[in-house]
């Protein structure tokens, strides 16, 4: 692999010149490269994936769950496209896997996994991103502050927090709440 251009704006492209293993996302032709995920952020990806896949298929549902990673890509201008690499994406329209490379426009539910090194990309630039682009659950499940953040991007959105000691209601999935204390025992 050649090594990747020093000039802005990077491009979808430009990530299949990273080097073997690394892992970056491209929001607004800025590159970001990602850190490996800790043994907390990955039990929690694991665990909450598992929860809503069984969910769905106890429903007989059809939607799909993609843990990271995964790619997404969002409001793209010819080769400026968002990529991103949500820890958990919930896909409910089959017609935006099409592409056999990830979901081509908004997931209907993002979740992520924050760290201090992530927190203010998950917490301003992704959340506008996903605002923008049509997500319409976003959840930032804090390790440190033992919180998830719930945005339901509807008319009007509502916001709220919870612990993990509570059940968190999902709006994409109706009939599932979430306790991540429980999931942890």
């Amino acid at each position: 692999m050649s090594a990747l251009p020093e000039e802005m704006p990077y491009t979808t492209a430009d990530l299949e010149t990273l080097p073997e293993g690394m892992r970056a996302e491209v929001m607004d032709g800025i590159l970001y490269d990602m850190a490996a995920p800790s043994v907390i952020h990955q039990l929690l990806c694991a665990l909450l994936t598992t929860t809503l896949v069984n969910h769905i298929k106890g429903k007989k549902g059809t939607y799909k769950v993609f843990p990271a990673p995964f790619a997404v890509f969002i409001n793209g201008t010819d080769d400026i496209y968002n990529y991103l690499e949500p820890d958990i994406s919930v896909v409910c329209d089959p017609e935006k896997l099409k592409n056999g490379k990830g979901c081509d426009g908004a997931p209907d539910w993002i979740i992520e996994i924050t760290s201090p090194s992530t927190a203010p990309n998950d917490y301003m630039l992704k959340l506008r991103k996903y605002q923008s682009a049509g997500v319409r659950e976003y959840w930032i499940v804090n390790p440190a502050s033992e919180e998830i953040s719930v945005y339901i991007f509807s008319t009007p959105s509502t916001y709220a927090v919870y612990t993990f000691h509570e059940s968190v209601p999902s709006h994409t999935l109706p009939g599932l709440s979430v306790d991540i204390h429980e999931l942890l025992q």
